[in-house]
């Protein structure tokens, strides 16, 4: 398969299934547009292993083993591969980012319960800030602190998609929420209580905390990359106060923004950033 011919496999891919991170994506001169759907495909790729029927050691192992060859130029049979390895060596993304991505996700092959949050930002990092570390370098940055914040930022993406995702989650025996603050407001396991949503409230404003800190990075990424990363953060910071206003209802209804809404919020960051 040639570079093109999977750079559009990623694109449909990336349109198919990023919901969220695709709308931002369309604001992206195309070479950065490209470069992030590889990207995201590959974070796809190996987090739909983790979900799959029967997942296993050996298999993400498998993944992980056509990573290092494919960032060595020894390209494997899969469609990613050729843009991805093109999009990180174009944008100079480091290798080691990719490799953390997978510790992440092979730690969800088992049932997880969380203990402290630590812990929990340890998971975090994996699976959310070192993949927005890796779509910064895409944007261009200046300053040595807009990796920190873009880490700070996939912290908040994270800790939004752990509080709308709590009742799948723990139908998959997968308890992100920690076990310390669980017993700080006395509950036992996720189930709607006035004592459950005080819980969700605390752990809203701690995403919120990171929401904050990381808008600082709006003014660091490439001009041609600001309204992407606006829209992006508007999306998931919207996302958030649905679930609030909703007085954190969420073992009872599923939190969401409609394609409408968020692409309104796509247009308003257009016109922001122009």
């Amino acid at each position: 398969m040639t570079v093109a011919e999977s750079y559009r496999w990623s694109r449909e891919l990336a349109r198919m299934r990023a919901r969220n991170f695709y709308y931002s994506f369309r604001l992206l001169p195309k070479e950065k547009h490209d470069a992030i759907c590889a990207v995201y495909a590959f974070m796809r790729e190996c987090d739909d292993l983790s979900d799959e029927a029967g997942a296993n050691l050996a298999a993400l192992e498998s993944w992980r083993a056509q990573l290092s060859a494919a960032l060595a130029g020894d390209l494997p049979n899969h469609p990613v591969w050729p843009g991805f390895s093109d999009a990180v060596r174009r944008f100079s993304i480091p290798h080691e980012i990719f490799h953390e991505m997978i510790d992440g996700v092979e730690s969800d092959l088992e049932p997880r319960r969380i203990q402290t949050f630590d812990e929990l930002y340890r998971y975090c990092y994996q699976v959310a800030a070192v993949p927005g570390i890796s779509v910064v370098h895409i944007f261009g940055f200046s300053g040595v602190h807009a990796p920190k914040l873009a880490e700070k930022c996939g912290i908040a993406f994270q800790l939004t998609n752990i509080i709308r995702d709590v009742q799948e989650d723990w139908e998959r025996r997968r308890v992100y929420l920690p076990a310390e603050d669980l017993a700080r407001f006395g509950v036992t396991d996720p189930a709607d209580s006035p004592e459950f949503r005080k819980l969700l409230e605390f752990e809203a404003n701690r995403a919120q905390r990171y929401y904050e800190e990381s808008r600082p990075l709006l003014g660091m990424v490439d001009k041609s990359s600001r309204a992407a990363l606006r829209a992006l953060i508007e999306i998931y910071s919207t996302l958030l106060e649905r679930i609030r206003a909703g007085d954190y209802d969420v073992m009872n209804r599923r939190f969401r923004l409609s394609g409408i809404e968020k692409g309104w919020i796509t247009a308003r960051s257009f016109l922001k950033a122009g």
